[in-house]
């Protein structure tokens, strides 16, 4: 069935990474970049570049001793979020939302419009529109779409960026992954109606249908790695038997641990850090440890050059995802994510995937939402922040032999909403019913 266009931006991983479960529902079985799609206008892709690289510079010089941090702080003021506490009225339009419309104003994604509108009158129906980023929403709204307006929410908390500059007028409805970012929204002036809590969108083939029994079965082989001294096992039995039945005698795969570089490729440094504390349980095959390059060939690179100087490039235990197409990317990263048992990366649209039953490291930091998704992996109990990476050798398994790790890992899966995916297919399929 025709169900809707799915609308994403290739500007870091997040934007894309949200969209690729949802490209089911596309007509043509493809996700329309905003800001690279066929035909696009010199002048709009101009705009979108400007953005990207201003976002690519100032997070790759964040690096920079000193001046680095000064420099992103500044840069982070156009995207904060402010505190929830108290409560008040905060619709007022900031910097940057003015900026985006005033370009808008100008005819800046009219062109996406009216081609989405024109592939409407050949299907002879007005699809619903989701997008992954705010500005293909307000561009389909400013330049009158007739289908109705979908914006998925990538955080757990949000800017006022987000929000049109008349959000009490506004048709553009949400789909959420928190609580928190409902509650923001109605500080901002979206009326409830239009904001649907549907957690964030999974992919529907590392998770199975609404038993979760792809889930399920990852997670029993998971909890086996992460509670070698059965500490966790010993309090929480009842809860692992009622929630995932009973587990297998050994593990389908070693304890493996994953770290995922953002899409501007920061911290590919501790990565290494980590690999070389690990050295001597990896060559001693007691943990696999999976790189995450995603499609920076020059992260690979970076990955495979010191790999090759800790004599570990060749090792069966040490693994680089790496794909020069996005979406062979994530389906790679998807399958690996099914025997991974530790995910460590910066708080980003990853934080959902905890989810999976996945214990989250927290890597620090990059920009006031990643704040609030750290804020929200601590409350939820399945984020940990990260210890000093050259010693992870031993804080890491420290964790291990307590249960740490395990009890995270349930924390993830019980607290948090792994069917969104399926949530927004039944909201869009009544809207195209």
């Amino acid at each position: 069935m025709n169900k809707a266009w799915v609308i994403s931006v290739n500007m870091g991983y997040g934007h894309q990474r949200t969209a690729f479960p949802l490209k089911y529902l596309t007509p043509t079985g493809e996700i329309i970049n905003a800001n690279d799609y066929a035909g696009i206008p010199a002048k709009d892709r101009q705009i979108w570049e400007i953005t990207r690289h201003g976002y690519e510079f100032v997070s790759d010089f964040k690096r920079t001793p000193l001046i680095g941090d000064l420099a992103f702080s500044f840069f982070d003021r156009f995207q904060k979020i402010f505190s929830f506490y108290p409560k008040r009225d905060l619709s007022k339009p900031n910097y940057q939302l003015k900026q985006v419309f005033s370009f808008i104003k100008k005819g800046w994604g009219r062109d996406l419009i009216e081609k989405l509108k024109n592939q409407n009158s050949k299907l002879k129906t007005n699809l619903p529109l989701i997008s992954t980023f705010f500005t293909p929403a307000f561009m389909a709204e400013f330049f009158e779409y007739p289908g109705e307006i979908f914006c998925v929410i990538c955080d757990a908390d949000i800017s006022r960026t987000w929000v049109s500059l008349n959000p009490r007028e506004s048709k553009i409805k949400y789909f959420v992954p928190t609580s928190w970012a409902a509650s923001r929204l109605k500080l901002y002036g979206i009326k409830e109606e239009n904001i649907f809590l549907t957690g964030y969108p999974l992919p529907l083939d590392i998770i199975g249908d609404e038993n979760l029994a792809i889930l399920k079965n990852d997670l029993k082989n998971r909890l086996l790695n992460l509670d070698p001294q059965k500490q966790y096992f010993k309090q929480y039995q009842d809860l692992i038997d009622g929630r995932l039945g009973r587990l297998p005698e050994k593990s389908n795969h070693p304890l493996t641990l994953m770290f995922a570089v953002g899409g501007s490729g920061v911290q590919k440094e501790i990565a290494i850090k980590i690999v070389k504390s690990l050295a001597v349980k990896v060559w001693a095959e007691e943990i696999k440890v999976i790189l995450v390059a995603g499609t920076k060939e020059k992260i690979k690179n970076y990955f495979e050059q010191k790999l090759a100087k800790l004599k570990l490039k060749n090792s069966s235990n040490v693994e680089i995802i790496f794909e020069k197409n996005i979406e062979s990317y994530f389906q790679k990263f998807n399958l690996a994510l099914r025997t991974t048992d530790i995910l460590w990366t910066k708080p980003s649209e990853l934080s959902f995937y905890t989810a999976l039953g996945l214990p989250i490291i927290i890597a620090p930091t990059i920009g006031s939402q990643e704040d609030f998704n750290k804020k929200w992996l601590l409350r939820v109990g399945s984020g940990i922040p990260q210890e000093s990476p050259t010693f992870t050798q031993q804080w890491l398994f420290d964790y291990l032999e307590s249960g740490r790790f395990a009890e995270a890992a349930m924390q993830g899966f019980v607290e948090t909403e792994k069917l969104g995916a399926l949530k927004i297919k039944n909201i869009i399929e009544k809207c195209s019913g």
